[in-house]
This record gives structure tokens, C-alpha cells and sequence, in this order.
């Protein structure tokens, strides 16, 4: 990047911008609405079943400004799902101002290992244990998402759902790759611990992005 641009990413008037389009929420709470996506570029927390390692390299993604992001965001949609990458690594004020200008309902898609920047409607926390969520989004997260990936996921799991607040829905999610060996675990588990339900990548079966 250059540096005037580099600046303006870091005060978040320009983010790296990996993709943003249109589709149906395939996963969590909002699943079935159809929301405008607007992908980040830049992630340190290096999940090694990502599939998206594609946005981990910001300088990988052209720096845009966030009133093009805006307006291109207003031509589709109200509801309006900030994701990455993990967002939380720039400043989301400027972006999220913005798009409560326009009477936007913002969700977050998050790690939550960053500073919590930006005003938003919904926040899914999907914590990692490579690099945990910072105590202040435990606390405010909507929904908790868990990807299940083995077994030692669920300890995780509950130990992550220990932090949230009370009302904070509860997902547990199969690892896409997973999903067969795990899914039968994961049915049996919340069963057996109604607290969680069950969330499916929805658009990966219904094929759209």
C-alpha cells in the first residue's frame, strides 16, 4: 500500500476490501435473510481449516473507501454483514457511522481478538483458540458460534459459552470439511445440552456464496 492510503486504512476511511455482494445469510441466527456482504481483508489469527485464507493478506486487497463501500452497499440492502478476514483488525467506527447514516442494520462476523471498534445491531462471536476474544465482546456478543472441528471442541465450547452474557444464543457449527464425522456428535451433544443449537452452512448446500 502506499503510505497516504496505508493511513487512511489505518484511521478505517479506507478498508482493504476483499469482496462484497448480495446473497441469503446460509448461517446462526439470521440464516435465510437476505443480507450484503462486505468482506475485509487482513487476519493474523490463522485458523488452519479457513476457508477463506484468501482475505489473511490485506495488501492483497485494493484499499477503498468507505463511501464507495456505502454506497455500493445501499443500491441492495438494509441489512448489511461486515465480515472477513477479521474486521476487528481496522477501525470500524468511520465504516459503521456511515452505514447508520443510511438506517443500516450491521452485523459483525468475529473472532472478537481485537479491540471492539464500531456500533453494530448483531455481533456473532465466533472465538478461536489460537488468539481468544477480548473480555468486552464476550459481553456484548449476540450470538456465540463454536466450529466444531474434533471432539475437544465442545470442552471449548462450554468454556466459551461461560463467558458470554445470559442472553447470547448459543450455536455449535461442524467444521465444513467435518461435517459427516461430526454432525451425528454434535445432533447427540445438543440433545443432551439443549442450552446450544445447531448451525448449518446453509448456502454451501444451497450453492450460492
Amino acid at each position: 500500500m502506499q503510505d497516504e492510503n496505508q493511513d487512511l486504512v489505518n484511521k478505517g476511511e479506507m478498508l482493504p476490501l476483499m469482496e462484497e455482494f448480495y446473497t441469503i445469510q446460509g448461517e446462526g441466527f439470521h440464516k435465510g435473510t437476505a443480507a450484503y456482504f462486505i468482506r475485509v481483508g487482513g487476519c493474523d489469527v490463522g485458523c488452519h481449516w479457513c476457508d477463506v485464507k484468501e482475505s489473511w493478506n490485506a495488501d492483497l486487497h485494493p484499499p477503498t473507501a468507505i463511501d464507495q463501500i456505502v454506497e455500493n452497499a445501499d443500491k441492495y440492502s438494509k441489512t448489511i454483514v461486515v465480515t472477513g478476514g477479521e474486521p476487528l483488525t481496522w477501525n470500524m467506527n468511520p465504516l459503521t457511522q456511515k452505514l447508520k447514516e443510511k438506517g443500516m442494520q450491521i452485523h459483525i462476523e468475529t473472532s472478537g481478538a481485537y479491540k471492539l471498534t464500531g456500533t453494530w445491531d448483531w455481533i456473532c462471536l465466533s472465538p478461536k483458540k489460537i488468539k481468544l476474544p477480548t473480555p468486552e465482546v464476550y459481553k456484548k456478543a449476540d450470538e456465540l458460534k463454536v466450529i466444531v472441528y474434533n471432539k475437544n471442541d465442545f470442552k471449548f465450547a462450554e468454556e466459551q459459552a461461560g463467558k458470554v452474557g445470559d442472553n447470547c444464543i448459543l450455536y455449535l457449527q461442524p467444521e465444513w470439511s467435518k461435517r459427516d464425522k461430526m454432525m451425528p456428535l454434535i445432533v447427540d451433544y445438543v440433545m443432551q445440552n439443549p442450552k446450544w443449537k445447531v448451525s448449518l452452512q446453509t448456502h454451501k448446500y444451497l450453492n450460492i456464496p
